[in-house]
């Protein structure tokens, strides 16, 4: 493809430094076609990581719920070149940048790339190391893998959404965190990194085919095992050790209308917090785990939550090991001590956000740039390719 003496010729030099990034991953070429939820958030990770992700947007493609597009944080550390992929020549810039990328990812629903004439049997013919990541929300097969739906729906049929909550209530919504991004994004970005080193060592690509409802049952592996083992009654939401039913793992309330988390599952733990809360040789809390000692040891426990503040509280159990923690807002997280002093979150034009992780001691990543900072061209992305 020749480079025309246009505006691209003078940013070349610019598209080419936003698309180098540091990290383990630098010099991996990921085209994203761009999408909602869990594959955009695999793509931010990538790039994070250092990848070399191009988005691919359809014209006119809007971000959910209105914003901006540079408060859309899914989409940061990347750039993006609009294509109308029913027409022939961008249909043409599209396969040529996927003709020279590693991965492709994608996240419509089965079928969609195929009618675009870019699935994976027609990419792969043209680039046959080509790893081919695909999230959906059912997977690419079975009864539910052409219908709609989002995170809670996934989540539903695996187990996982039944067994949060109180008895008696609706389960609530654990906002988009399970199956969209732990058990979609996640296990895409996962198997999309086991399948380049296949890639690259064999010069075959594959599919990646990822699911969330795959993921959020996953996600339930030990419940499951607990379940088997005799461990965990499904008949009772809000019953188990891990979902409410342990008064040493639950939250409580504080007398100034806050909340600790507290989580001592190990005997040493919880003699630790019951030391520091004046509890030690209490007979009330003689047999951590008996099942009928959970509900005493509930109301004991609230009861003494609430008579101090929350920020008291952590002042005393924080630095011992009582595996108590303050339940902080959105607003307050970012000024706590400890995310304080690891950088938890960084600022970006004006915009906290969380940083990149996991971190690298001899690759480490760039700070984030926000998601509208990478509009491009294909020439631009090409020449840097080539």
């Amino acid at each position: 493809m020749t480079l025309p003496r246009g505006p691209d010729h003078y940013c070349l030099k610019q598209g080419a430094h936003m698309l180098d990034r540091n990290g383990p991953l630098k010099g991996l070429r990921v085209v994203e076609m761009v999408g909602l939820g869990p594959a955009p958030f695999a793509c931010m990770m990538l790039a994070d990581m250092g990848a070399q992700v191009v988005r691919i947007a359809r014209p006119g493609q809007k971000p959910l719920f209105g914003m901006a597009q540079k408060h859309n944080l899914y989409d940061r550390s990347r750039q993006t070149v609009t294509l109308d992929l029913r027409a022939p020549d961008d249909h043409a810039s599209a396969c040529a940048l996927i003709e020279r990328a590693e991965v492709l990812i994608e996240g419509f629903r089965p079928g969609v790339m195929e009618r675009l004439d870019l699935g994976p049997d027609a990419m792969q013919l043209r680039n046959p190391a080509l790893v081919y990541g695909r999230m959906t929300g059912w997977g690419q097969d079975g009864p539910l893998a052409d219908r709609a739906g989002h995170d809670l729906t996934y989540m539903a049929i695996s187990g996982a959404l039944w067994s949060i909550g109180p008895e008696g209530l609706p389960p609530p919504p654990p906002q988009n965190i399970i199956a969209d991004l732990a058990g979609g994004g996640l296990m895409l970005l996962s198997g999309v990194l086991a399948a380049v080193l296949h890639a690259r060592s064999t010069g075959r690509g594959q599919v990646v085919d990822a699911c969330m409802s795959d993921g959020a049952a996953l996600m339930m592996v030990l419940q499951y095992g607990l379940k088997a083992a005799g461990l965990w009654d499904d008949t009772k939401r809000g019953g188990n050790v891990l979902n409410g039913g342990a008064a040493y793992y639950r939250c409580y309330e504080t007398q100034d209308g806050g909340y600790v988390a507290l989580g001592p599952i190990e005997p040493q733990f919880f003699a630790i917090l019951l030391e520091h809360l004046g509890c030690a040789g209490n007979p009330l809390f003689a047999d951590q785990y008996a099942p009928d000692a959970q509900g005493p040891m509930q109301a004991e426990l609230a009861r003494i939550f609430l008579t101090k503040p929350r920020d008291a509280w952590r002042d005393i159990l924080e630095r011992v090991d009582a595996c108590c923690a303050p339940v902080l807002s959105m607003n307050a997280a970012p000024n706590h001590p400890h995310n304080v002093a690891r950088a938890t979150f960084v600022d970006t034009d004006g915009i906290l956000q969380p940083g990149p992780a996991p971190r690298f001691s001899a690759t480490p990543a760039d700070p984030p740039t926000h998601g509208d900072a990478g509009q491009t061209s294909v020439n631009v992305v090409l020449a840097h390719w080539s």
